[in-house]
């Protein structure tokens, strides 16, 4: 059966592509195994060479990668734009650091010589979502293929015109044949891709549900796994903090990628002598937002990336209401054959609803009042996820003492929005997941950390 990738902004249905057999996919994963052979030979240098290309690939071709994602899953062009870039520094980071984050570690023992060494693997399995369809893939491509492995893709259906588009490039900028691969296959066939006897171990991004079946069978085969899963990341605003940069900041992470990431801000914990003015600041903000079409510069919103999801984000809204949330602003399924959603704000947020238990994702922000800094992060960490958190205040060093040592997160932010950096190690604790990626320790998830001890 043919799987089609749909327009969100339409409904219309963009192309319909024919699944791998199992033999073609078995096939493929065979050939890279072969290939990795000679790649895991090639110099530093060389592989440097390679990936500096990508990043002059990415950037030339910027703005129609940008528009096939807002044709794809309806990301605001603009939007787009930003994350082509952030791939491309990202191929520089690893061109130009990784020889150095897997250089030899020397050790003093009692062996005439000791040391460390990082050897690649083998073929990594990537099983990757759709809010960020290039970036999810060039931050895992870039460090396994510096590191000496391969890379066999597993992308979102809908987004697997991307998909492709990222292989091209990989041949265009000289790599070997094999060394990355895309699979069109569905999701019921990853099991059985997981299986495969060279499959050395697998990294996913996506639902805490997905990773924990990903988890399972990858367990059971005692193959190594790196889950970045949910997330529902809390903004502390503190009595003293300055309303208008944390307003400025909550919106806009909230407002990532249409509402559409795991580390956008979810719920907002505010104190409450200052609710009234930061709920009014921060409704005011998310209303001036503009939603329309993804493929125009202007817009700020584009639809959610399908219409199930956007039904089911309703529905979580819908029962938080039921359940005694106080609705602001949105709250609704516009007319039309799309997948919008508009800003939506819920006050009066309380334990039991799932604006408070659960992640939503899509462009809706429960505020949550506290009493004190105490109840704050209490709430903050009355979590089943555990990706990140940020606070404001002008209180930098009492800030940064709860960020660093309170806060129950991956990634900790004051007076800033949590996003990801190639330098900075990515991922979360809890059900958003474990392992790292990006940074020294990311390049490190996916190689056989050996020892080596000269005796005599």
């Amino acid at each position: 059966m043919k799987i089609n990738s749909t327009n969100p902004f339409d409904g219309a249905v963009i192309q319909s592509y024919t699944p791998y057999s199992a033999a073609l996919v078995d096939g493929i994963i065979s050939d890279m195994h072969t290939a990795w052979d000679a790649w895991r030979e090639v110099s530093f240098a060389e592989k440097s060479t390679l990936l500096h290309k990508t990043a002059q690939i990415l950037r030339a071709r910027k703005s129609a990668l940008a528009m096939l994602m807002s044709i794809e899953m309806g990301k605001p062009l603009k939007s787009g734009i930003t994350e082509i870039e952030k791939c491309a520094e990202c191929c520089e980071f690893y061109a130009i650091n990784a020889e150095d984050l897997l250089k030899q570690e020397l050790v003093s023992t009692d062996a005439r010589k000791s040391y460390v060494t990082f050897e690649p693997i083998g073929v990594v399995l990537a099983i990757m979502p759709w809010n960020f369809p290039f970036w999810q893939v060039i931050r895992f491509l870039a460090p396994t293929l510096m590191a000496g492995n391969c890379g066999v893709l597993k992308h979102a259906s809908n987004v697997f015109g991307c998909a492709l588009e990222i292989e091209n490039i990989i041949k265009e900028a000289g790599f070997p044949d094999n060394v990355f691969r895309t699979l069109l296959i569905p999701g019921s066939e990853v099991e059985r891709v997981i299986e495969n006897e060279f499959i050395a171990a697998v990294t996913l991004t996506g639902s805490t549900a997905a990773g924990k079946k990903v988890a399972q069978k990858a367990g059971s085969l005692i193959k190594k796994t790196v889950l970045e899963l949910g997330g529902s990341d809390a903004y502390i605003v503190l009595e003293d903090a300055d309303l208008e940069l944390a307003a400025e900041t909550c919106v806009n992470s909230r407002m990532i990628n249409s509402g559409q990431s795991c580390i956008a801000a979810k719920r907002f914990i505010v104190a409450e002598p200052i609710l009234d003015q930061f709920t009014d600041l921060f409704v005011r903000k998310m209303a001036s937002k503009i939603m329309g079409d993804p493929a125009d510069e202007k817009t700020d919103i584009g639809p959610q990336a399908r219409t199930d999801l956007r039904d089911q984000l309703h529905e979580q809204v819908k029962a938080s209401i039921s359940k005694g949330a106080i609705c602001l602003l949105g709250g609704f399924i516009p007319e039309g054959n799309n997948a919008f959603y508009p800003p939506t704000v819920l006050t009066n947020v309380a334990k039991g609803m799932p604006a408070y238990d659960e992640e939503l994702f899509g462009p809706v922000a429960a505020i949550i009042s506290a009493k004190n800094e105490n109840q704050a992060i209490q709430i903050a960490n009355d979590s089943i996820y555990g990706l990140g958190a940020a606070i404001f205040s002008r209180n930098i060093e009492r800030a940064e003492k709860i960020a660093a040592t309170q806060l129950q997160a991956g990634s900790c932010f004051v007076n800033a929005l949590v996003k990801s950096d190639s330098r900075l190690p990515f991922g979360g604790i809890k059900q958003s997941g474990y392992g790292r990626e990006l940074s020294n320790y990311g390049i490190k998830e996916f190689v056989n950390i050996k020892t080596v001890y000269i005796g005599g």
